[in-house]
């Protein structure tokens, strides 16, 4: 990855973007879109697309760009904001935790409070922490105090930065998944040098971690007859995984390849193929019953998208300090190029 490249990733890693308030990251995004796309623009829901003008067939590639977050529920007579989730959170993981919200006249910071085991009895300790017993504490004397920095309903996410790792890895909040926004666009950015035959849209999805409401407006609109969501998977190199349930997913083992429910199989043999043919590692994980991605509604749109998911594996998913190696984001920008420029107007999708 180059170092502008790397920058922008970093940059888009940084922009507080919980669901629902995608604006800031997306406006990032369609900048660095707009140095090389035909057409860049957002919609209604606060998707983001930049389009490669082409022929037969259209091809949408989506990777959400909103994160797991908070959002104030009250502001009680001392100043204190109480809040519920925005997506999916372990509890656990936020007490303690510094927060940035979007307040009236810029970012707010606070602290996830709670009882101090000091001061817990001894069933106390033994409890699990449920997010109604927290607070955000962002050093106001009163609710006057308070309100005149943050309203109730205002949204905000953990306030934790980007860090190299060696064997080029990063940590970072929203991981999950602002790294599929930023994977699709920078395929497009490969197809943009060396054009395909298709027409192909990336699409920076919104609320996929409560809604999937970018999904399947971006799906219905832009009518694509081939899709690959991008997204992140529970890496399984870690002490206490289970492989022979997930799968042995291995940061810097490529981008992994999802068998099953919402993929169609047409793809997924394309898919492989081209892997095998480039040779970009990867891995396969099955979703029986459901991808838990974006081509969960893309696949379902209109007549019938044929739909892949690619996934870049994640360790410590849905947390501060997601875990990625950047070595699956390149391989699996360089298989979602070669995959692109492989169609052609007569490529039948109905599988046989």
């Amino acid at each position: 990855m180059n170092d502008h490249s790397r920058a922008f990733l970093k940059q888009l890693l940084s922009t507080p973007s919980p669901s629902g308030e995608e604006v800031a990251a997306g406006r990032i995004w369609r900048r660095e879109a707009e140095t090389f796309a035909d057409r860049v623009y957002t919609d209604v829901r606060g998707s983001s697309y930049a389009v490669l003008e082409g022929s037969a067939p259209r091809v949408l590639l989506a990777g959400h760009i909103d994160e797991i977050g908070v959002m104030v529920s009250y502001i009680d007579d001392d100043g204190f904001l109480w809040f519920s989730a925005i997506g999916g959170w372990d509890t656990q993981v936020l007490v303690g935790q510094r927060v940035r919200l979007l307040g009236r006249a810029g970012d707010v910071i606070g602290v996830i409070g709670k009882k101090p085991i000091h001061q817990m009895k001894l069933d106390e300790r033994e409890k699990v922490s449920k997010i109604e017993d927290l607070w955000i504490d962002i050093g106001a004397a009163n609710r006057a105090e308070a309100e005149a920095l943050v309203r109730v309903g205002a949204a905000g996410v953990i306030d934790a930065p980007v860090y190299d790792l060696p064997g080029e890895k990063i940590i970072s909040r929203s991981i999950d998944n602002r790294i599929g926004a930023f994977t699709v666009l920078e395929a497009l950015r490969l197809l943009a040098h060396d054009r395909p035959r298709a027409t192909v849209a990336a699409v920076a999805t919104s609320q996929e971690e409560i809604t999937f409401a970018g999904a399947h407006t971006a799906a219905f609109s832009f009518e694509p007859q081939v899709a690959i969501a991008v997204d992140v998977t529970f890496a399984t190199d870690h002490p206490n995984a289970s492989r022979k349930q997930y799968g042995d997913v291995r940061l810097g083992g490529g981008p992994v390849l999802s068998r099953g429910s919402a993929n169609s199989s047409v793809v997924y043999d394309m898919l492989v193929a081209i892997a095998e043919r480039e040779g970009i590692p990867y891995s396969v994980q099955i979703n029986p019953r459901s991808t838990g991605t974006d081509a969960d509604a893309i696949h379902l749109s209109r007549s019938g998208v044929a739909t892949g998911v690619i996934s870049i594996p994640n360790r410590y998913m849905h947390s501060p300090n997601e875990m990625i190696a950047l070595s699956d984001v390149a391989h699996a920008v360089r298989l979602i190029a070669a995959f692109v420029r492989d169609l052609e107007p007569e490529t039948s999708f109905i599988p046989y």
